[in-house]
């Protein structure tokens, strides 16, 4: 893979192309100074001062492009780090929100479970109170013992009915959590990758400022 397919980011990629046309620039210098070698004696031709100078200014502005193209990758980099932080911190606050619907859903599973536990004999349901049940449907406080029984339990079944939709809706709420907090770990993981990738690129263009300046 080159280094081309490694960085895909465009400003990055520009940097990379000032890079490589400074590298042939300067190898092109070297050549031709290579070729127009004289002993301390001889005297360079004019025309190949002229070329040697003409090649030394264009290296030279190509440097000095690709150190301001360098400045701003360094701005880029920093900028990335700072959406990568806040990034993090959003998959932080969605693992803490995943995290108290996974305990919301162990107390609901477990009222559940301790409903479903219970001696389901016709005096044993698990009614509420009928003093409470009156004050929720008073249209039952002259009805016969029977009456009041079968609509106590169907107030319960509709109670039940209401615990096992919000049960469901935070199971749903809970995956949609579960596939973005991956996606955007996922993201988070190749973007890190991508970093590391880029200033492990870099570190020969620092070498070669190092050694010229």
């Amino acid at each position: 893979m080159s280094t081309r397919d490694i960085v895909q980011d465009p400003f990055l990629q520009s940097v990379l192309t000032a890079s490589i046309h400074a590298r042939q620039q300067c190898m092109q210098l070297i050549d031709l100074a290579e070729r127009s070698a004289v002993t301390p004696s001889e005297t360079l031709p004019n025309d190949t001062r002229y070329q040697l100078s003409a090649q030394q200014r264009q290296l030279n502005a190509d440097l000095a492009s690709l150190r301001q193209a360098s400045r701003e990758s360094i701005f880029e980099v920093r900028a990335t780090k700072q959406d990568t932080a806040e990034a993090r911190q959003e998959v932080d606050r969605l693992h803490l929100q995943l995290q108290n619907l996974y305990y919301e859903e162990r107390h609901l599973r477990g009222e559940i479970s301790a409903c479903e536990s219970y001696d389901h004999q016709f005096q044993q349901l698990p009614l509420i109170p009928l003093e409470d049940f009156l004050l929720v449907e008073p249209q039952y406080a002259d009805s016969d013992e029977k009456s009041l029984m079968f609509a106590r339990i169907n107030h319960e079944m509709a109670e039940r009915e209401v615990l096992e939709q919000q049960r469901q809706e935070l199971l749903g709420r809970k995956q949609v959590l579960i596939t973005e907090n991956k996606k955007r770990k996922d993201d988070l993981a190749s973007l890190d990758k991508d970093l590391e990738t880029f200033i492990d690129a870099a570190k020969p263009i620092q070498t070669l400022f190092e050694k010229q300046y």
